[in-house]
């Protein structure tokens, strides 16, 4: 049987635990070269080493995408490595503190939008110029940002997180419209709350669990896995005319 993504470059950004780490195991089950990146370089690094050891070619690097030096130096890491990008999946992000507006520091609403926001940016500027240099392969060249549910709705204990993430519904629409006659679809996933240490705040918060649980239609939270799986989907041939899109992972909580 086929692999979607046979021989593809895919990078992701976040990749060295949660959804980032899921979504490493599924783009290298489906064939593709992963390159990975983290904040943290030895969670990226072990990602990598537990894809290689099943047999998977896959490469970690440290990087910041809050600073465009970092950004492009991973970018050109991939590149040396394996002399393309088909995919991206920039999926790093901060929650940051969780209480109403009033309470939120200009330094946390700062460093959230740096790396939720800025991070997004300065990963599709570098990105898409390598791949507007590359001839697209079949099914177009693909980005997949992380967003959120919190980037359709308004969540009021996470202000700076939930602006964060409209901004990067936006910045999707936008590039999607953009790039598409190019080769280049770009879409994001919203996931619902998902059981990572991200999310560990939040559901500490008194009452959070309880109330964000009630709201979802399957009655559970998402595994990292399931977020992966729609990444990866929307990053194949199978997705090719789906772009501009805000993909909802979030167990009905919106219908």
């Amino acid at each position: 049987m086929s692999k979607q993504l046979e021989g593809r470059v895919v990078l992701i950004t976040g990749g060295g635990s949660g959804i980032g780490r899921a979504a490493a195991r599924r783009f290298a089950g489906e064939g593709a070269r992963v390159v990975i990146g983290d904040l943290v370089s030895e969670t990226a690094e072990e990602t990598a080493r537990t894809l290689r050891d099943a047999g998977n070619e896959a490469l970690a690097a440290r990087v910041d995408v809050t600073e465009e030096a970092s950004v492009r130096a991973f970018v050109a890491f991939a590149l040396d490595a394996f002399g393309r990008i088909d995919c991206a999946f920039n999926n790093a992000g901060v929650l940051g503190p969780v209480g109403e507006l009033h309470a939120c520091s200009l330094d946390d609403y700062e460093h959230v939008m740096a790396v939720n926001v800025r991070g997004v940016w300065l990963c599709m500027q570098v990105q898409i110029a390598a791949m507007l240099a590359q001839q697209p392969p079949h099914g177009g060249h693909s980005i997949v940002n992380t967003a959120s549910v919190a980037g359709l709705i308004g969540s009021p204990l996470l202000p700076a997180y939930t602006a964060s993430k409209h901004a990067v519904v936006g910045l999707t629409r936008a590039a999607a419209r953009s790039y598409g006659r190019r080769g280049i679809r770009v879409n994001c996933v919203c996931p619902g709350p998902i059981e990572t240490p991200l999310a560990g705040p939040l559901f500490e918060h008194a009452g959070m669990r309880e109330t964000m649980l009630a709201r979802q239609a399957i009655g559970r939270f998402g595994e990292p896995d399931e977020v992966a799986a729609a990444a990866v989907w929307l990053s194949s041939p199978a997705a090719s005319l789906v772009t501009g899109t805000p993909f909802r992972v979030d167990a009905g909580a919106l219908s």
